[in-house]
Order: structure tokens, then sequence, then C-alpha cells
């Protein structure tokens, strides 16, 4: 069939909105009628070359869609089916999906590659295959996925909404619930208020943290995070050094949470000079691939017993917490619609990318056309 799809062909260089040629869904894969798409960051460090991610590719990996075809042996759906994409799939059945942790699943191995699980695509452009990113490939207006990307949702959540938990929403939560261990009474600090960001503000605030510091170079921010449950804002961290001083009578931070666009190695020091002894830093932001220049007091790491912890798609597992995650929005806990700064269409996916990178929008999302 005939689809519609923005395509990176080289790094750096902007988003090809063109018509593709997309088989039908293999064993065990499902074709979506693709609703909405989150434009998340890591799609622009694709572009950026801050992710080594295998060109030519059809960009976007937070999505939601209906079922429109499924491939033989699908189990888990049904066609009409209402589901959010997860980007790092699930087997199910290797050691880290076994033990609760299908956020390390082995198939995430392959996610970069741009190939489905079998080696091969499911796309062709200008008479060339062209990759999936994160397997998804969500900036299409129809794209075959594995079943095992795939998560059924009620048909009464809005699809434009339930896009951001398929990766940014989800990590972010993460990042401060799960590997930050946020507990009621905290002192919670998230650098960068974008949709991670926005959604570590939220995790914080729904664990019962009582403090949360969200920093951002943005003043224009500043009413987000308010509005997604930031009790105070800064716009760079030697400012809310003080401010988190001030606010614990010098204890500093329990948990800080690194969320911003690009981390850099001159980070990673700043971030642990804001927690307390025994608090926990959260590293969520993606630095570029091969990066090695963290700076890092190590005898403060020690003496301070202070933890410094990775957190990929905020340690979630998709199965159990895109449905909860949903669940809290329908009880009016998590927002979702508020985080939805712009709407775009599929051809101005670049415009988009530009207000994301310009600090005016914190979620912009793709509406698609059929």
């Amino acid at each position: 069939m005939k689809a519609k799809a923005a395509i990176l062909w080289e790094r750096n260089t902007p988003w090809s909105v063109e018509e593709i040629e997309l088989a039908d869904p293999k064993d065990r894969e499902v074709l979506i009628k693709m609703v909405a798409s989150g434009m998340c960051h890591s799609d622009d460090h694709a572009v950026t070359g801050d992710l080594e991610i295998t060109t030519p590719i059809i960009g976007g990996h937070e999505g939601a869609g209906i079922v429109e075809k499924i491939g033989p042996n699908v189990r888990d759906v049904e066609v009409g089916d209402h589901v959010v994409l997860s980007f790092i799939p699930s087997c199910g059945k290797c050691r880290w999906c076994s033990t609760g942790h299908s956020n390390l699943c082995d198939l995430g191995a392959v996610i970069m590659g741009g190939k489905q699980l079998d080696g091969t695509t499911r796309a062709v452009a200008g008479g060339k295959d062209v990759g999936a990113m994160a397997l998804l490939g969500t900036f299409s207006n129809y794209a075959v996925v594995p079943e095992s990307s795939v998560v059924k949702i009620h048909q009464w959540i809005p699809l434009e909404k339930a896009c951001l938990v398929g990766c940014g929403v989800t990590t972010g939560w993460g990042s401060a619930v799960n590997t930050g261990e946020v507990s009621p009474g905290d002192t919670v600090v998230v650098v960068g208020v974008g949709g991670i960001g926005g959604g570590a503000i939220q995790g914080a605030k729904i664990a019962g943290a009582r403090y949360i510091v969200a920093i951002d170079i943005s003043p224009d921010k500043k009413s987000m995070a308010e509005t997604l449950g930031a009790t105070h804002f800064a716009q760079s961290i030697d400012e809310a050094m003080t401010l988190v001083n001030d606010l614990t009578w010098g204890v500093m931070a329990d948990v800080s949470i690194l969320t911003v666009g690009v981390a850099t190695g001159d980070m990673v020091q700043q971030m642990v000079g804001l927690v307390r002894k025994g608090g926990k830093v959260v590293l969520t932001a993606i630095a570029p691939i091969g990066a090695m220049d963290a700076q890092l007091h190590m005898a403060e790491v020690t003496l301070f017993q202070k933890q410094l912890r990775g957190s990929l798609f905020g340690e979630c597992n998709p199965r159990a917490d895109i449905p909860r995650l949903l669940d809290l929005y329908q009880s009016d806990l998590l927002k979702l619609d508020e985080m939805i700064t712009k709407e775009y269409k599929l051809e101005d996916v670049n415009e988009g990318y530009a207000d994301m990178k310009a600090g005016t929008i914190v979620r912009g999302v793709i509406i698609h056309e059929h």
C-alpha cells in the first residue's frame, strides 16, 4: 500500500516528507493506521548523529493509532484495537523481561538499525529500502511494526494524547518514580523542561515530593513547569544551588534528574552537587555517542555516598506502565493535554523541530491525515 512518511536520507539534512510503498505485515507484525506522533528529541539526535542511526530511515518512535491489519500468528491485538507503540519492544522471554526489566529487553539491541526483527525493511521510497526508527517509524500515516512493540489501550482514550506515553512522558515519570525512587516529602530537582522533564516533574509530584525545582534556560518554560507540578523554577544550575540550599536548610535535594536535550560532561558534577549525602543523581538525557568527558568529583561520590544512576525508558515495563499512566491520566493525576504545546501536520515536521530547538514548545504532536 501507499503511505506518506518523513524520511531522513542523510545526517544533518531536513526530514523529507514523501510517498512510500509499504509492505504487508509479516509473521507477528501489525499494520497500524497512525493517528498521532509525538515529536521526541531523540529523533533529532538521529539527524545530528548524537545517536548512531542507520539511514535512510522513517523518523518517529512515539505514536498511537488503530490496528488496520495483522500478520500471521499475532495473538495480542485485533483489527480495530487502539494501541500505543512502545519505542522499546518487549519479547517477554529474555532474562530482562522475565525479571521485570522489559525496558532492557534484548530486542532493544536492534532498534537503531532501522530493520525489522527479521533483518529486513517494510518501506520503499525512491526505489530504495527505508528503515523505521525504533522499528516503528511513527512519522508516517501507516506503519508496520512488531507485535512486541504494541500495547493495547482503552478506545475512549484520545490517541493524540496517548501517543506521549510511548516514550517521553513514561521515561520522565519513571526517572523520578522508579530510578529516583522519589518518596513523600522529598526535594527533587529536574534539569530541562521538555517532554521528558515534564514527565519527571509529574512523576515527582505524584510520588509526593514536597519541593520540585525545575531548571530550564528558557524563562518561557516557567509557566508550564508550574502547571505540571513544579514548586520553584530557576534558569541555571548555579541559581538552583542557592535555591535548593535555602529550601532544605543546607541539606540539598534528595534526587536530581537530568532531562536536557543533549547532555554534556560538565553537567554531571553539577548534578552531583545538587544532592544531599546519599542522594540520587538520575542521568536520563542522551549524550553524544562515544562521549567520555564526564566531570566527576570521585571523592565526593564516595565520602558522601552519592549515587549516580542511568535511566532507560524510566525503568518502566511498557505493557504494565503505559496502561497505568493512562489510568492516571483518566483520573486527572497525570497531565497530558497540558504538555502538548502545539499540533503539526506531517509536512510541518521540520518546523516542529525548529520550535523545539528554540525552546518555544514542550512537546509537539503530529496529527496524521489519511
